[in-house]
């Protein structure tokens, strides 16, 4: 039996972008197995800035990740950074290793 689950410690939900941290959201897909690896590489990054900026999943075939999707015409395995204040600052595909990611939430911080 296979298990469809959302990788522990990631929200599906959406309201705390634009909310004054950095916000990474990464277009979970359960079918893709680069989902497994990003999210990997997110917690690896989280753990270095800490409370600093928020990870988040959008997932593919729930309302609120279909939501995300069409707003920010994003992919399945697209990861975006926004800004503290909201703004979409970058897009790219997974796998986007935890270095570029804390590279991503280091440069949306110093930009306050």
């Amino acid at each position: 039996m296979v298990f469809n689950v959302i990788p522990k410690g990631f929200k599906t939900t959406h309201e705390e972008i634009g909310t004054g941290k950095p916000a990474v959201v990464f277009v979970y897909d359960p079918n893709f197995t680069s989902s497994h690896t990003q999210t990997e590489q997110m917690n690896a990054a989280r753990r270095q800035v800490g409370d600093a900026a928020f990870f988040l999943i959008a997932r593919v075939g729930t309302p609120a990740g279909d939501q995300f999707q069409t707003r920010y015409r994003a992919a399945s395995s697209d990861i975006l950074l926004f800004s503290p204040s909201g703004e979409l600052l970058e897009r790219d595909r997974a796998v986007l290793r935890e270095a570029n990611i804390v590279q991503w939430v280091t440069a949306a911080s110093d930009a306050l």
